[in-house]
């Protein structure tokens, strides 16, 4: 039953929005079109200051994947998840989610395409693919490109909300679905 709620609500709830929201603005009084141009325009503008800090940032991630670092990690971590009833193979996406968004996805791919999208680590890998963000890329490059030089405790709170959903999607899928 909760199954079949969550499927209707997937299925209809970006729909709903797309209509939603400039049927919404419209009624108030926004010049809808003129406002996305002009959204459009501010957009073009950050994305061209954006690239300095996404190339750094994704030669970091290349130098982090491919010098072994990932796998040594995992491999150090994994006894210690495996205590808790955590499967090893989801680890590695757990890793890479703050780091890079791509690499996560082609993580999470690789797990759905070796386990199948309705088994236990297909499932916690979409969930925690969703349910997570790319922490360190949010920082280099959206902070950096507008002159946030002293993150504060964002670095922290983002680390924690990652592991957080991390945490929280291997106990929701293991409750609904284990």
């Amino acid at each position: 039953m909760l199954e079949q709620v969550i499927g209707i609500l997937s299925k209809w709830t970006i729909p709903f929005l797309v209509l939603f929201i400039p049927t919404f603005a419209y009624f108030k009084g926004v010049k809808v079109y003129e406002e996305f141009i002009e959204g459009a325009e501010e957009g073009f503008k950050i994305a061209i200051k954006l690239i300095p800090y996404l190339v750094a940032m994704l030669v970091a991630i290349g130098i982090f994947r491919n010098s072994g670092a990932m796998n040594i990690m995992v491999g150090a971590l994994s006894p210690v998840i495996k205590l808790f009833g955590i499967p090893g193979e989801i680890l590695p996406l757990a890793i890479m989610r703050p780091l890079s968004g791509g690499g996560a996805l082609g993580i999470a791919t690789e797990l759905i395409n070796t386990f199948g999208p309705d088994s236990l680590i297909g499932r916690m890998a979409s969930t925690m693919q969703g349910s997570s963000d790319t922490t360190f890329f949010v920082l280099t490059v959206y902070f950096g490109s507008v002159g946030i030089s002293r993150y504060r405790h964002a670095l922290w709170v983002g680390l924690i909300a990652d592991f957080t959903s991390f945490v929280a999607s291997v106990y929701i899928v293991n409750k609904m679905f284990g």
